[in-house]
């Protein structure tokens, strides 16, 4: 089997430092290649994630990549030792960018001749991730689109002429792709296994890999019910392993902040042992930019030389009850804060020049007439408002419950504590009357001592906009996300 990366790196903006090779605070266009090379030349990530959804992606990457660093890629190859991945759109969810999606299929024979061209024998991209997969059949529709249309065409004889189309523009490589399905809401995360052995069925794939969403599930649901939701889905994606005999190579999509994940240079072993079968994460904007360079090096080191291992065992019907009640609760409180957080939401920094896919989130919330920002200025809102996100939700639980918590979600101390640093008490006070209770009810869990700079620029963020005095706040807002190291 080939390399499966152990640590992908993506382009979710949840930084607030500007990496040292881009001009400008919004990365875009010619700093994303740049910052391509540094994840693969110095620090040691092996894959990297390209969004092909946006306006700004550049389906020339592996030309740039090739054109301007080709000792480096005639040592170490694009394709074998390191890995472009690209995530593509999904037309069954937005209809509008399913062209973006054939572009960026036929994009990839493209990319193989400027590898052959380069003398590298070898086709630098062969698999895309599907965001928002709901079934089998659209992954299917990805790969047969690809073998059917793209290299099915070179057969193809034009006119009276009778020229095959391979004789005309050459051959099309590679033959086939590898789809990796996104789950990224409650019943696609519940019904992995059946989704993933659906596709596999009558077929002898070497390996398949699954993508996990954590940071979209928080949002939708609360930041511990997201983390049941993945280990139900592990569990599951390990017995779809055991039954099909096919290597099953879960990835994760963890952030910095601890309701997208706490995944950031200083906890990546405790991410390890929460989710011990998982073989790939995901090293967002902040892990590399927000932390010292050194301590970044050291962490991916880290987690290239851990080991997999099997899933923590869950009980799935226990922990869908817990999760039943605590999703209950942080809706109520969500819709509380709802105007709120779209208001702080607004001075929210932008750090990618990339239209964001419009996900679940805005589907689900929508029909109950919430309306809510994506997930990195969602959790940027919060904090700055010293409101730690992954504290909405729990107080649906009794103290036997919260202890019982601890079973399915082994790490939930620590998540917390690192969350609840960013606390302001004074704020939480003028928060909506369920949000204090239910916020204050938590507190009795949890040790904490507030931060008396973080609470001082955070009641300032607060009173600002409330006042209408609107100037500083977005310079307060990225204040407290260098004191976090993340921004949302």
């Amino acid at each position: 089997m080939r390399t499966i990366p152990r640590c992908m790196s993506t382009q979710h903006p949840d930084n607030v430092t500007t990496p040292f090779f881009s001009d400008s605070d919004v990365l875009a266009g010619e700093a994303e290649v740049k910052e391509a090379f540094f994840v693969f030349s110095q620090l040691g990530c092996q894959e990297q994630m390209w969004d092909s959804e946006g306006k700004e992606a550049d389906n020339q990457v592996v030309e740039k990549l090739l054109s301007r660093y080709l000792d480096f890629f005639t040592k170490q190859k694009l394709g074998k030792d390191f890995f472009l991945t690209y995530r593509v759109p999904n037309p069954s969810i937005e209809k509008n960018q399913g062209k973006i999606l054939l572009e960026t299929l036929h994009s990839i024979p493209r990319a193989f001749d400027v590898a052959k061209a380069a003398g590298l024998d070898i086709s630098p991209i062969f698999e895309v991730i599907l965001p928002m997969t709901t079934s089998h059949l659209e992954v299917k529709r990805v790969k047969n689109y690809y073998e059917q249309i793209i290299i099915g065409q070179k057969e193809t004889k034009l006119g009276s002429e009778k020229i095959s189309v391979k004789d005309w523009v050459g051959d099309f490589q590679p033959e086939t792709i590898n789809v990796i399905p996104l789950m990224e809401n409650f019943d696609s995360l519940l019904n992995c296994d059946s989704i993933v052995s659906k596709y596999l069925e009558g077929k002898d794939y070497e390996y398949q890999r699954v993508f996990l969403a954590r940071s979209d599930p928080a949002l939708n649901y609360g930041s511990a019910s997201a983390v049941l939701l993945s280990k139900i889905a592990l569990q599951k994606l390990q017995k779809v392993e055991e039954e099909t005999s096919t290597p099953i190579m879960p990835i994760i999509g963890v952030g910095g902040a601890p309701f997208r994940g706490n995944f950031n240079p200083h906890n990546v072993n405790n991410c390890g042992d929460e989710y011990p079968s998982v073989q790939t994460f995901t090293a967002q904007s902040s892990f590399k930019y927000d932390h010292p360079f050194r301590e970044v090096v050291n962490a991916v080191d880290m987690i290239n030389h851990a080991h997999r291992r099997p899933p923590l065992p869950i009980d799935e019907k226990r922990a869908l009850e817990l999760m039943k009640k605590m999703v209950k609760t942080y809706e109520s409180q969500l819709k509380e804060m709802a105007d709120l957080i779209n208001g702080i939401s607004v001075f929210v920094p932008g750090r990618r020049a990339r239209k964001l896919h419009v996900g679940l989130f805005g589907y689900s919330r929508s029909m109950k007439g919430i309306k809510m920002p994506r997930a990195i200025k969602f959790c940027a809102s919060f904090y700055s408002l010293g409101i730690p996100p992954e504290l909405l939700g729990l107080s649906a639980l009794n103290d036997k419950e919260f202890d019982e918590l601890h079973e399915h979600y082994t790490k939930i101390d620590e998540d917390l504590k690192d969350g609840v640093k960013y606390l302001n008490p004074s704020n939480l006070d003028k928060m909506p009357t369920w949000v204090k209770k239910g916020v204050s009810k938590v507190l009795e869990w949890i040790d904490f001592e507030p931060d008396e700079d973080y609470c001082t620029i955070s009641t300032r963020v607060l009173e600002n906009y409330l006042a209408g005095r609107h100037t500083h706040i977005g310079e307060d807002i990225k204040a407290l996300a260098w004191k976090r190291s993340f921004l949302g």
